[in-house]
């Protein structure tokens, strides 16, 4: 094994500070001593997890001196895990933490998504129009004016963007506050009845217009109006610190919740980032 290998490998563990608080929320683990083997740490199991998260290399290609845990051990754990709402309690936490030491943007929100191949097919996926008809699944994000995630949403790669606004804003992960917010989204998202939805929802919309057919080109704003600077470039820097995860960039999970589950460990991570600074 050579140096550079397992530096490879110690970059892509759990950090500590995330360590320190998704630790307190994992369940209670009964002390009594039982026949068999010991019970594999919860940390390494974590460690080994995050290396899937960063690698999206196989359950089964993970060795066994890697973290002292077996690939079958980390697979299950992980399961248990997901469908006990651990890591999406994870995210809620640490916004809940970002909303206390920097205070939630809510003035300037954008939302947008992004596609993510997915060769193994399985549910929430469909035929990717922008990749030759290929299996694909879609990230939906609202953010604040920082870019910190507030809602996530996982569709089919086939799926139009419309379909999922107000899932996003009905989930928002945090109590929305009756001050004047603004919601930036581009043009995908030009639709009366997204119109009417936002303004429903308290929102101010700012939504890139999309040019109809026969309609002329739209002229320039009058000198002197008023002009808001680019807000919604936040969501987009956003969806570039999650494809740097491999298992977010192609979804290699065939069940939704279990990369739904690897999205809100990353989505944690990168709110905790914006904490730290």
């Amino acid at each position: 094994m050579n140096k550079d290998s397992t530096k490879t490998r110690d970059r892509y563990r759990m950090p500590d500070k995330l360590w320190k608080i998704l630790r307190k929320q994992l369940p209670k683990v009964s002390k009594e001593k039982k026949p068999g083997r010991p019970r594999a740490e919860d940390r390494k199991v974590l460690d080994g997890i995050w290396h899937v998260l960063w690698t999206g290399c196989q359950w089964k290609s993970i060795q066994k001196e890697w973290f002292g845990v077996s690939s079958s051990v980390l697979h299950e754990r992980f399961q248990t895990w997901q469908s006990q709402g651990l890591f999406e309690k994870l995210f809620r936490t640490i916004l809940k933490y970002y909303a206390r030491e920097c205070r939630i943007g809510w003035k300037w929100q954008s939302i947008d998504s992004m596609m993510s191949a997915s060769p193994l097919g399985g549910a929430k996926t469909g035929k990717n129009p922008t990749d030759r008809g290929k299996c694909g699944s879609k990230i939906h994000l609202l953010v604040d004016q920082r870019g910190a995630p507030l809602a996530i949403w996982v569709t089919g790669a086939n799926e139009h963007d419309k379909w999922s606004v107000d899932d996003l804003v009905i989930h928002i992960a945090a109590q929305r506050p009756e001050s004047k917010q603004h919601l930036c989204a581009d043009k995908g998202y030009d639709f009366e009845d997204i119109h009417e939805f936002v303004a429903q929802q308290g929102y101010i919309e700012h939504i890139k217009h999309r040019r109809r057919r026969n309609e002329p080109k739209e002229e320039p704003p009058p000198t002197g109006k008023k002009r808001f600077p680019a807000r919604r470039w936040v969501v987009e820097r956003t969806f570039g610190w999650l494809a740097k995860r491999r298992s977010i960039a192609t979804r290699w999970c065939k069940k939704s919740q279990n990369w739904l589950a690897f999205i809100f460990m990353a989505c944690a991570e990168i709110v905790l980032g914006l904490i730290l600074g």
